[in-house]
């Protein structure tokens, strides 16, 4: 039997309301992500991220407003030096934590170079667990294992058909 072939109308529907476009209209770039980087190692001043990174003033700036204006960072003046600003992860960055980390955890394993420095668990200093798909009863999921379904009807939008 052969895979029906894939429905285009409702696949194109279906990607103009995805999520991933605008997500990555707001993250998908180098520097925003090794900002992002820097910030969830601790980086808060624009001179240290400036200085960490060896990004261009400017660039920086500019993606230091875009990643406050998009809620991914917080602006605030240093209680220390109110001459400094002090950029802070709000929830919403933080929460990018795991998309990070399989971003590195998926360069190391095709050879897009590697860490002789692993994230540990703070309480113990053992690794945390890879990043995978995990089926809500605890079992990894491959590509193969997964399907789209619709919320409002709760029909089953399938990759593919299988033979």
């Amino acid at each position: 039997m052969r895979p029906s072939p894939p429905d285009i109308d409702a696949f194109k529907a279906a990607a103009l309301r995805c999520p991933l476009p605008q997500a990555i209209e707001l993250i998908g770039e180098k520097w925003v992500f090794l900002i992002l980087r820097g910030a969830l190692n601790g980086l808060q001043h624009f001179e240290q991220l400036q200085a960490g990174l060896g990004i261009a003033r400017n660039i920086l700036s500019n993606r230091l407003g875009r990643m406050v204006e998009g809620g991914i960072l917080a602006r605030s003046t240093d209680p220390n030096d109110r001459r400094k600003v002090i950029y802070s992860l709000t929830a919403k960055g933080e929460a990018l934590l795991p998309v990070v980390l399989a971003l590195r955890q998926w360069g190391e394993d095709w050879g897009h170079g590697h860490q002789d420095i692993l994230l540990a668990d703070q309480r113990d200093g053992r690794p945390v667990r890879r990043i995978n798909v995990i089926a809500e009863d605890g079992r990894e999921l491959q590509l193969h294992d997964l399907m789209w379904v619709d919320r409002a009807s709760g029909a089953q939008l399938k990759r593919s058909e299988r033979e």
